[in-house]
């Protein structure tokens, strides 16, 4: 009953931990919102110094005027405060210190008004400057610490709390107290139940705001946990799919998918069993680095999106996952900059890799398969697995780049094919023209 009490007001409280990563930026985060904080406090103070030196004074020019020293140590304490914020983190009891001495400078320099006017003590409590002690606690939700916000409240209640009795408690003879309403208004005198009704509004915009905020930072928490996941997320798959899923409207479910014309680029390292023999496995997965990352600057130079790895084979998308109207014609780019690429260098400890593509267009399904609890993004259909077969036909050709006979169509005159002849690709009837480009 109790949890569910809690859920109803806080929100739902975040299931695991956070790692030690995003607690560090939330921390930097708020560290920055000390500044604003501090800058904020820096704006009130000189307000305050601006409309007391503006206002017309009614005050004797003699005696004590307590006022512009009470807001000289104010605009002290607040530059103090900035130039700490902005030269490193400060201590938690620095920052409690600091809420309750803002409350205190607030509830002197209200308290200092009766002495700067030569009124009597109740003067103060009908002092417009209470209004700010609203700002106050309203000012520390910046920092999305409901503690502060707690504690900034309570010294303000106490605070207007002992204003209070030392009105009371100042004139024991005379407390000046009235019940009528109109008195109270036009009068020195006050009205308990005013004064109570200020601290019972201290006291629910406190509680109000501080619920605001452990609402805030739970969904907070649990949008910076989601956000991680999804930049984590982009590192095993390419940054289109990870946007795909996590801007996705409704959770993707298995065989939710649609249909687009695009263009699939199949490609394999020629002899790679030979190769991997002949390496342990640090050497094999530094070489297959440096060629995974030579090739995903070719491919992204042209739009392409890697959409899956499997071992030393990559299947690359074309207007698939992002928009590409010029998607049979890339990957025509992106299979001959490859070819450039393993012409010019070597990868690892000094290895040569050649590299076959396969490339046809047409129409093909886009989305998730896999189970519920286990999803694969990828692309599926009839002409990817033709790309897949064209990539495997290149060895009995001798060559390295394969395209079918939509993607040569779709290319226009960009390009100089050589028709290869006619195949019957595994699991189709039809004959399938292919083709290799002239470079």
């Amino acid at each position: 009953m109790l949890e569910k009490l809690s859920v109803f007001i806080f929100g739902e409280r975040l299931q695991s931990h956070l790692p030690e990563r995003v607690r560090e930026s939330i921390s930097q985060q708020q560290r920055e919102s000390e500044k604003l904080i501090s800058w904020v406090q820096l704006l009130l103070v000189v307000t305050f110094g601006i409309l007391y030196a503006l206002a017309p004074s009614s005050a004797p020019e003699a005696g004590v005027q307590p006022v512009p020293w009470v807001l000289s140590a104010y605009f002290i304490f607040t530059m103090v405060r900035l130039i700490g914020s902005h030269r490193g983190q400060l201590p938690n009891w620095l920052l409690m210190a600091s809420v309750v001495m803002d409350m205190v400078l607030l509830m002197v320099l209200i308290w200092s008004f009766h002495i700067q006017y030569m009124q009597p003590p109740s003067f103060y409590l009908k002092a417009p400057t209470m209004i700010y002690v609203f700002i106050f606690i309203a000012l520390r939700a910046l920092r999305f610490e409901p503690r502060f916000i707690v504690l900034s409240g309570v010294a303000a209640g106490v605070g207007w709390l002992i204003l209070v009795l030392y009105v009371i408690l100042s004139a024991s003879g005379d407390p000046m107290i009235t019940r009528n309403y109109v008195t109270y208004l036009t009068s020195n005198a006050i009205l308990i139940g005013a004064e109570v009704d200020k601290i019972l509004s201290i006291a629910f915009v406190t509680v109000v705001l501080s619920v605001a905020i452990v609402r805030a930072q739970r969904v907070l928490n649990r949008a910076v946990l989601e956000t991680t996941a999804a930049e984590d997320l982009s590192r095993f798959v390419s940054a289109e799919v990870a946007d795909r899923i996590t801007s996705a409207d409704q959770a993707i479910q298995p065989g939710d998918g649609e249909s687009k014309v695009a263009t699939v680029l199949f490609t394999d390292i020629e002899g790679f069993s030979t190769i991997s023999e002949k390496l342990s496995p640090k050497e094999l997965a530094q070489m297959l680095n440096e060629y995974f990352g030579a090739m995903s600057d070719v491919i992204a130079k042209y739009g392409g999106v890697i959409t899956q790895y499997a071992g030393d084979l990559m299947l690359v998308t074309f207007n698939a996952i992002s928009q590409d109207e010029d998607h049979a014609a890339n990957a025509i780019r992106t299979a001959i900059g490859i070819q450039e690429i393993v012409i010019s260098r070597t990868f690892g400890k000094g290895a040569t890799l050649k590299t076959r593509c396969g490339i046809n267009s047409g129409e093909i399904i886009v989305g998730a398969i896999g189970t519920k609890d286990m999803l694969v993004f990828t692309v599926h259909g009839d002409n990817v697995n033709i790309a897949a077969r064209l990539e495997q036909l290149n060895k009995e050709y001798g060559i390295y780049i394969l395209a079918g006979e939509n993607t040569v169509a779709a290319c226009g005159d960009e390009f100089t094919f050589e028709q290869m002849g006619e195949v019957t690709v595994r699991g189709r009837q039809a004959k399938t023209k292919i083709y290799t480009v002239k470079r």
